[in-house]
């Protein structure tokens, strides 16, 4: 069985639009997963709201997980405040593992981001989450939450997202995705 590191953001103070921060939609988002990730045989552990980045990086490297998954939603720079949309795959950027998670998962995520233009895989050398752990690491940015569009797309569409990255997630251990039996 695949082992995965959840990783929903830690951000409280990144408030949203219309309520809501995106601490509380990234956990709602990595909820939903959970049914997916049982239902196909995806093993994970998750973080706790209450970690600190530091402590989500040790726990991941604590163990010998296939790959560490960061769950946000992004937020413009203030001169472009609202103004930016899409979706963004980070994944550092001399990890193959990570860059061909990162490439699937922008594809799946075309077919459910209204501007399928605006979805990226993104090499990158900055972010933290995945410069330090040990498992191949991909973050990625659902939304702009400070955009109405995007943070109505996050909003009305959580399952629909969970979904998405399970299916990803299925495409890239080569296992069969697996609707969860409905209760």
């Amino acid at each position: 069985m695949p082992k995965i590191y959840l990783s929903p953001s830690l951000q409280e103070f990144n408030k949203y639009l219309s309520g809501g921060s995106e601490e509380e939609y990234m956990n709602l988002v990595a909820d939903a997963m959970i049914p997916y990730l049982e239902a196909s045989g995806i093993e994970y552990t998750r973080n706790r709201p209450d970690m600190t980045l530091t402590e989500v990086i040790n726990e991941s490297n604590s163990d010998n997980y296939d790959l560490h998954l960061a769950l946000h939603s992004n937020a413009s720079p203030e001169s472009l405040a609202g103004k930016l949309r899409g979706t963004d795959v980070y994944y550092w950027y001399t990890s193959v593992p990570g860059e061909f998670f990162a490439d699937i998962l922008a594809e799946n995520f075309k077919d459910i981001y209204p501007n399928p233009e605006d979805v990226k895989a993104v090499p990158t050398n900055t972010l933290r989450e995945l410069r330090r752990t040990v498992a191949p690491a991909v973050l990625i940015e659902i939304a702009y939450h400070d955009n109405p569009e995007d943070e109505k797309f996050i909003k009305e569409n959580i399952d629909k997202i969970a979904k998405t990255i399970v299916r990803a997630l299925t495409e890239y251990f080569g296992i069969p995705f697996v609707e969860p039996k409905k209760s």
